[in-house]
């Protein structure tokens, strides 16, 4: 069994799209679309930059999806490349999620664009700039992670985030109590702890105006059932219900990111081979979480004909 999985926020490059682009009128096309859908010549910033402008929340969402999702056009348009047929599940970490439901046909592509632009906009909104962080242990466990985020709260937000990999996990909340965490990792038996340059602190209970404004945005938004389930971040588990899909990516907002338990659910339920499209931040991740997998990561015009081979 196969799963298509697709990478979250920090896998953004200046240059990224680029050589697709010029590889490939499927490529090009899809980017515009994409720059139609915002009005917004997107395209233009993940090629040329600024470094700053690519960062920034509201561009880097929609940036990481379309460049993934113009990878699957790619193989979709010049290598006849069947999702439903090649796939049994897909998976996406935080915005990688929307990429996900957007590959299975559940959002077509400027749907997909306008509510990553908007959920970019809302995350950043939802707390004023310097007043959140977030931090990434690194040989951290889950339950060392939770008992170091509670020891550092006091009366503060500090909550587990994103449970990557056994090994890395992810808190957030308000600056100085993720800063009392990263001075208490030793306490707790973690290797270290890292302040991440993010703008706003995702995936805690601070992000609550943005999953309001996700809520409203949802609840217009055109969806189809999608072709194949998709595992939703918050509960490590596949769904295909459209009207369940948008409640999960509401929740998702404010909620944990439980990378590491999708991985083993998608394992133990059969899955081997994963392929990550547009990225190679989750490999990594997944074969610390489940040794034996298969692992490739599709960016590059030779990784699509290599994989179009063997799939």
């Amino acid at each position: 069994m196969r799963a298509f999985v697709f990478p979250g926020q920090g896998s953004q490059s200046v240059g990224m799209g680029k050589a697709l682009a010029d590889a490939s009128g499927a490529a090009k096309e899809l980017f515009q679309e994409v720059d139609d859908a915002l009005s917004q010549h997107l395209f233009r910033i993940m090629v040329e930059g600024p470094e700053s402008d690519l960062t920034l929340t509201e561009n880097a969402q929609p940036a990481i999806m379309a460049n993934a999702i113009a990878t699957l056009r790619v193989m979709q348009k010049e290598g006849g490349f069947s999702l439903a047929d090649k796939s049994d599940y897909v998976a996406g970490h935080s915005l990688g999620e929307y990429s996900a439901l957007c590959a299975a046909e559940a959002f077509d592509i400027g749907t997909t664009a306008r509510l990553l632009k908007l959920r970019g906009q809302a995350m950043q909104a939802a707390v004023p700039v310097g007043e959140g962080a977030m931090a990434a242990l690194l040989g951290a466990d889950i339950d060392k992670a939770q008992a170091l985020a509670d020891a550092a709260a006091q009366g503060e937000v500090c909550t587990v985030a994103n449970d990557n990999d056994p090994s890395q996990v992810v808190i957030s909340g308000h600056r100085g109590a993720i800063e009392r965490a990263v001075a208490l990792v030793k306490d707790h038996g973690i290797k270290r702890g890292v302040l991440l340059p993010v703008s706003a602190p995702f995936h805690c209970p601070l992000m609550q105006p943005a999953a309001e404004a996700m809520e409203d945005a949802l609840a217009k938004a055109a969806i189809a059932a999608p072709l194949l389930p998709v595992y939703a971040n918050v509960l490590a588990a596949p769904i295909a219900d459209p009207e369940e899909i948008k409640a999960r990516l509401v929740e998702q907002v404010t909620g944990r990111v439980r990378w590491r338990e999708s991985v083993a659910a998608m394992w133990d339920a059969g899955v081997t081979d994963f392929v990550e499209l547009g990225g190679k931040v989750l490999g990594p991740m997944i074969k610390r979480i489940a040794p034996d997998a298969t692992v490739r990561s599709i960016v590059t015009m030779d990784d699509i004909e290599a994989a179009l081979a063997a799939f």
